[in-house]
């Protein structure tokens, strides 16, 4: 079959995009008799994520070898399903999370898990992914977006699954609400401001670009700041007459921490999914005390979660941001655009 290969590690910082091969002799025999629960998949349109560089670079703590195939985010037709899965799925037009639950562990001397997260494998992760012309997944996450444009609905999964997780669920954003978005541009940023935008929020972002503030704005931003590397913390209090944000949305890290702790208001929430400018990060903890501030990590997301974004999807109410689409045998142009990070939305790759 047809698929985008990692031929590679990339150990030395060259860039992914060199070792990406796009074959047409790629095999899985998952594709030729799927196991029980799961089902086959005919790929329409898959999506990039920055989930396909660090797949490329090597993930401390688990084990890669390659050559392998990357993607996180789907638009498929199911082909075949496995023992166990109502046939009814056939032919459906689908989109799929990656984010697969594992087991918990039973050990007699454990706590309760009352509190305790989910475990996640990822497609495209853990297991090779949907960069390919098939791939099969538990139907239990899938879900149904008959009609849809395949770029589209291919561009919104992870993303939105992402950002709505951490906002609403974790994070009980609110309408009416303010929201910091830092580093608009990416794909769980736009999505964020996709989200605070339904729930009629007031939308703050700031970018080291001026181009993607103004693109931010043409999609509903209600204020941009031109990161030029100052303290911007003083700007969002001036714009919200010293009150602060309700929820500041960083995934960002290093540089831009800080920054969001002193823009919340009392009782409001820093939540984030991943740190692309660097984990280690200064923190004023007498600041989130006494303002009695929420610090919330978040990763994907439930199927529960990605049915309800799926709603949404479907009726309208969210839908993606597209920065450019290329064909499957272009696909290391993909990686160059989005290792470049200059794309603003999701960067789509067509099979069709």
């Amino acid at each position: 079959m047809n698929a985008l290969v990692i031929s590679a590690q990339d150990k030395d910082g060259g860039g992914v995009a060199r070792n990406i091969r796009a074959v047409t002799d790629h095999t899985d025999p998952a594709t030729d008799n799927p196991a029980p629960g799961h089902a086959v998949l005919r790929t329409l349109a898959s999506a990039m994520n920055h989930m396909d560089i660090w797949v490329g670079l090597g993930i401390p703590g688990i084990d890669l070898t390659y050559p392998r195939v990357s993607g996180c985010d789907a638009c498929a037709v199911v082909e075949a399903v496995g023992a166990n899965v109502d046939p009814a799925w056939v032919g459906r037009r689908v989109i799929v999370n990656a984010a697969v639950r594992q087991p918990d562990r039973q050990s007699p001397d454990d706590p309760p898990g009352s509190t305790l997260a989910p475990d996640y494998q990822l497609i495209g992760e853990h297991h090779n992914g949907m960069h390919r012309q098939r791939f099969t997944a538990p139907i239990a996450n899938c879900a149904a977006v008959d009609g849809a444009e395949p770029h589209h609905a291919a561009a919104f999964g992870l993303t939105t699954l992402t950002a709505y997780s951490m906002m609403a669920t974790k994070g009980q954003l609110r309408p009416g609400q303010s929201v910091l978005i830092t580093g608009i541009g990416g794909g769980v940023a736009t999505s964020a401001l996709s989200i605070a935008r339904w729930l009629g929020c007031r939308i703050i972002v700031t970018s080291r670009h001026q181009w993607k503030l103004d693109r931010a704005t043409e999609l509903g931003a209600t204020d941009a700041i031109l990161d030029e590397g100052q303290d911007w913390s003083k700007q969002v209090r001036a714009l919200t007459n010293k009150r602060g944000v309700d929820m500041a949305v960083d995934s960002v890290g290093k540089p831009t921490h800080m920054k969001c702790i002193k823009s919340l208001a009392r009782g409001g929430a820093f939540v984030t999914p991943g740190n692309t400018g660097g984990p280690i990060v200064e923190t004023d903890q007498a600041r989130i005390f006494w303002n009695q501030l929420r610090i919330l990590g978040s990763t994907m997301g439930t199927n529960d979660e990605f049915r309800e974004i799926t709603a949404l999807f479907r009726a309208g109410h969210l839908s993606p941001v597209i920065d450019k689409v290329f064909p499957w045998r272009e696909g290391a142009r993909a990686w160059e655009r989005l290792e470049s990070a200059e794309q603003f939305g999701k960067i789509v790759i067509d099979w069709q």
